[in-house]
């Protein structure tokens, strides 16, 4: 054969496999178990009670809903697309009906048929489930209220039609966030068989759409997702097929530990934030595993405006400037770890500007206390001496920033306790204003990318629920003069004039840092750390790490 003819041949060859379609060159690394380690499970199975983030990445695998985030890297992972629906939601009258067409043909995991009544009764169960975001994220939905008072006899029938495959939600007041709202687990579509009761651990009721299901859950031991047998990909940008066959998380070891496992190859992942003293040594020996990603989150104390010391303006503000941020970086990890903040929306994020007047210098970015200025905000405020709960979680970082509020708080002449409690308890205990907690540690991680889910979910006058353990609001804070009529308007704004609802939002965050209502601490980085075995790493500021899209060898 001459030179001439084996070149033609070659260049044949190279064109086939460039004709490949994707999924058979993907075909290549399909298959294999993706092990991932987490220090404890994250409570109930179910989608629409847990909001754990830890969970959340699960969902995203096994259940739909009618639209999606799209499972990309970086910020295209923001923009919704349709899932379980045709084609996206449509509103023709400023975000107060939004109608849609149901995809025919999909089977959740059981094999039973997706059905448009199953929309009516998954929100619902919402209600009737008591989900932490019933009111929050879908309380618009005409009947809402009474399902809020009533949930045993909750029923939707005027504020979700059915008319054959066409679906319409109908509001009471415009919601421009619609769309991404149904794209989290609490809206993911599930059929009447799943029944009314949580969950809880019996993963048997637990059916879904998408491409992995859940197998098998021991609270003590591990969860096990499997290949879904009825999945097909019928919208990719929204639920791609996946490359393992299985994903299992083993619950038990410490974070030290599950490090040590990932670096010698026995686990691929680590669900826990990545302990500080390792950081140098991943970044040393293992870089090439490593992965560092910018978090749309915030840690902060809540402070109780409703009682004392922090129902007088000046004691908050007191507090705000005597902390030293930068000592609450390191005792995180680090900078490579978090960056210290003065304000309530993180970088990045829709309708963020730097402000900060809670530093020595008056203006962003944070600098250094101003203990003298504190100390004479304290003196005005009349409440030297009162007593201080502060309630943090039982882990090592929590603890140690507890320790350190205590020691500012002691020095501004207050009488402060710590309290420690475990996770999952602190977290309704702090929400709780019948536990009257002055000072409440907590986070707040993106549920979808929009201002509202921040500033509306935690500081609105609705997402205070007294004497609740599902009460997202922690200080109690509710402005009905400015800052709730601000909220309303840039909400309205959202869906016509996104800029113009962006601006209002800036003035949102400003006035309720004004009012320090939060006691801001920093913004967190997540740090992945995977096994040498996964490559196709993706990471999305929504979705966090992708486990569908890995590949594991």
């Amino acid at each position: 054969m001459s030179r001439s003819s084996v070149c033609r041949c070659m260049l044949a060859v190279l064109a086939a496999l460039l004709a490949l379609p994707s999924a058979a060159l993907a075909a290549g690394h399909r298959g294999g178990t993706f092990v991932t380690l987490a220090t404890s499970n994250a409570g109930t199975a179910d989608p629409q009670v847990n909001v754990s983030p830890q969970y959340w990445q699960l969902y995203q695998v096994t259940q739909d809903g009618l639209t999606a985030f799209r499972k990309s890297a970086g910020p295209a992972a923001n923009s919704v697309v349709a899932d379980l629906a045709v084609k996206l939601p449509r509103t023709n009258d400023g975000g107060r009906t939004w109608t849609l067409t149901l995809r025919r043909g999909i089977h959740y995991s059981n094999g039973a048929p997706v059905r448009p009544a199953d929309v009516r009764f998954t929100f619902e169960r919402l209600f009737k489930v008591h989900g932490p975001t019933a009111e929050s994220f879908y309380g618009a939905i005409d009947g809402a209220e009474a399902c809020l008072q009533n949930p045993a006899t909750c029923t939707l029938d005027r504020g979700i039609s059915l008319n054959g495959w066409t679906i319409a939600f109908h509001l009471t007041r415009p919601d421009t966030e619609w769309l991404q709202k149904l794209a989290l687990p609490p809206a993911a579509l599930l059929p009447p068989s799943v029944g009314v009761e949580e969950i809880g651990t019996d993963v048997s009721r637990l059916v879904g759409t998408g491409p992995y299901t859940w197998a098998s859950y021991a609270p003590a031991r591990q969860l096990v997702l499997e290949r879904n047998p009825f999945f097909k990909a019928w919208a990719p940008a929204a639920q791609p097929d996946g490359y393992v066959d299985r994903i299992v998380q083993h619950f038990g070891l410490g974070a030290e530990a599950a490090v040590t496992q990932v670096e010698r190859g026995q686990a691929d992942w680590v669900a826990d934030d990545l302990p500080a003293d390792r950081l140098a040594e991943l970044a040393s020996r293992f870089s090439s595993q490593v992965h560092v990603n910018q978090l749309p989150a915030v840690w902060y104390f809540a402070l109780n405006v409703n009682i004392k010391p922090f129902n007088q303006l000046k004691a908050r503000q007191a507090v705000n400037l005597a902390i030293d941020r930068n000592e609450l970086v390191k005792l995180y990890g680090g900078a490579q770890l978090a960056a210290p903040t003065c304000q309530v929306l993180p970088p990045g994020f829709p309708g963020y500007s730097p402000y900060c007047p809670w530093t020595k210098d008056g203006e962003a970015p944070w600098s250094a206390p101003d203990l003298a200025r504190a100390g004479q905000l304290v003196a005005e405020s009349g409440t030297k001496g009162d007593r201080v709960d502060i309630v943090v979680a039982n882990d090592r970082v929590q603890k140690a920033i507890g320790q350190y509020i205590l020691v500012v708080l002691f020095k501004l002449g207050y009488d402060p306790r710590l309290k420690s409690l475990p996770d999952g308890v602190q977290a309704a205990y702090v929400q709780n204003s019948r536990n009257h907690v002055e000072v409440g540690l907590s986070q707040w991680h993106q549920d979808f990318p929009a201002p509202s889910d921040l500033l509306e979910g935690r500081l609105s006058c609705d997402s205070f629920v007294p004497d609740s353990d599902a009460s997202p609001n922690i200080s109690g804070f509710c402005d009905r003069t400015t800052v709730q009529p601000l909220m309303r308007r840039a909400v309205t704004l959202g869906l016509t004039r996104p800029r113009a609802a962006d601006r209002l939002w800036r003035q949102v965050d400003r006035r309720v840092v004004d009012l320090a209502v939060w006691l801001p601490l920093f913004n967190p980085k997540q740090v992945d750390l995977v096994s040498r075995r996964v490559s196709h790493y993706r990471w999305s500021p929504q979705l966090h790490l992708i486990p569908s899209l890995l590949w594991v060898r």
